[in-house]
């Protein structure tokens, strides 16, 4: 599984941004800091040591005190021979459980050849602490430092200041303090952007037939509300258009009807029974599918409002309509759910659905049942079933199961694509199904209404 750091979101993407950029400086701020400090404690303790190195050294050119023998101190510990040592002709010996401090070696030997000293060995080391040593007048850790001069080994005792670890400590409390300090804030104001793009988002993924909806509040920063502005118009325009298809459908139904009942009246005169019958069945023919290409561009319009519908009413004034025609269409289990629609449109959908099982499929059984927070309201019947491709194409707009273009067979292929946009404008979807045992399960899923 491929790990994903980077967010999906406008806030989590400037979040993260800000986080990271904000580690890095602290990261960076903590590696100077560190290399001051060791800079400072190769100064405090470095330089300290040579100043006493060059005094003893001067003091040895004059004579102001005698050798001593490396020797003579054998049976004294470390600590005690290296507080009185300060200047022999051997090698300091290294203390047990000291550490040594190249780097404070070199510091110093720098500094003495920068002194006109010409050191042939400088060594240095951090002596163990010891609990007794441990008092507030002598902060840090006592150093050893030695360097040999002219043959001699002087050795001078300084201290280097300890403050690591309150340095860690104050650059986590210092990070934590800016991630609040910014974070915060770009959260806000992140947050404040984002809430007008997702009010957008929903609204473009809504249905434009509905031309009722408000504009949308232009808020956020300058380039989202010129966004927001944007859409307001392009949606004004569709609503124009879709308006204008309207007026324009409306008009030549009209046109159309009037010219076809006429037809019609004078096909009435014809004495040829057979010729009579022929010519009226396509002219009727020629009428309801012209209502079912009416229907399919006016799908999602008109001037109906959605209500709250009861489908246990809905489904079995359906059913008691179809039984009433001596059509084979029954009730099987109906949940009590109420969804938010146009109870003629939602009608109409469910009539086409079941017009389809009982056509092709036998019979129709109605039932509704409660997935979650949705109905599903399911027009199942005991057909043969679709194939995959059948269930992707025949939602299309006049596509047919039966190849022929004879109505009474199977009409003009409008059924199902009229019902997939009405689910669709009212916020569901059409999914047709096959059974398991046989049969076809088309599907009308809808928000339910608690």
């Amino acid at each position: 599984m491929k790990l994903r750091l980077w967010p999906k979101s406008l806030i989590g993407q400037l979040v993260f941004a800000v986080a990271v950029m904000l580690f890095a400086a602290q990261a960076i701020n903590f590696a100077l800091l560190v290399r001051g400090q060791k800079q400072q404690t190769l100064a405090h303790g470095g330089g300290m040591a040579v100043a006493r190195i060059i005094d003893a050294i001067d003091r040895d050119r004059r004579g102001d005190f005698g050798r001593r023998p490396g020797n003579r101190h054998d049976d004294r510990d470390d600590h005690e021979r290296l507080q009185k040592l300060v200047i022999s002709d051997q090698p300091v010996p290294f203390p047990t459980g000291a550490v040594r401090l190249p780097e404070l070696a070199g510091y110093v030997a720098d500094l003495l050849n920068e002194a006109d000293v010409r050191a042939e060995a400088v060594d240095a080391w951090a002596l163990p602490q010891r609990p007794r040593l441990k008092r507030a007048n002598f902060p840090g850790r006592a150093v050893i430092v030695t360097a040999k001069v002219d043959g001699s080994y002087f050795a001078v005792r300084s201290r280097i200041p300890t403050g690591g670890n309150r340095l860690q400590g104050f650059l986590v409390w210092q990070t934590l303090s800016l991630y609040l300090l910014l974070l915060v804030p770009i959260m806000l104001i992140a947050w404040h952007a984002a809430r007008p793009l997702r009010d957008l988002t929903r609204a473009v993924r809504a249905n434009p037939a509905l031309r009722d909806a408000a504009p949308l509040e232009e808020e956020g920063p300058s380039d989202v509300r010129e966004l927001i502005g944007a859409f307001n118009a392009y949606r004004t325009r569709i609503a124009t258009m879709l308006s204008d298809k309207d007026r324009m459908l409306g008009a030549v139904g009209h046109d159309l009807r009037t010219p076809l009942a006429s037809l019609r009246v004078r096909v009435e005169q014809v004495d040829d029974d057979g010729l009579r019958d022929k010519m009226i069945a396509s002219i009727d023919e020629m009428t309801a599918m012209l209502t079912d290409i009416l229907a399919l561009a006016r799908s999602g319009a008109g001037t109906e409002a959605p209500v709250r519908v009861g489908l246990r009413a809905l489904v079995g004034e359906l059913a008691a309509d179809y039984r009433e025609r001596g059509k084979d269409v029954a009730i099987a289990e109906v949940a009590d759910a109420d969804v938010l629609a146009r109870p003629m449109l939602l009608k109409r959908a469910l009539r086409n659905l079941a017009d389809n099982a009982v056509a092709y499929g036998v019979r129709a059984r109605l039932s509704v049942a409660i997935d979650g927070a949705q109905a599903r309201i399911v027009v199942s019947d005991d057909g043969p079933g679709l194939t995959g491709e059948q269930i992707r194409t025949l939602v299309e707009p006049f596509a047919r199961g039966e190849q022929s273009r004879n109505r009474a067979t199977g009409g003009a292929g409008l059924g199902l694509s009229i019902a997939r946009d009405i689910a669709e404008s009212e916020g569901g979807a059409l999914t047709l199904e096959n059974r398991d045992g046989g049969g076809l399960d088309a599907v009308i899923t809808l928000l339910k209404l608690d």
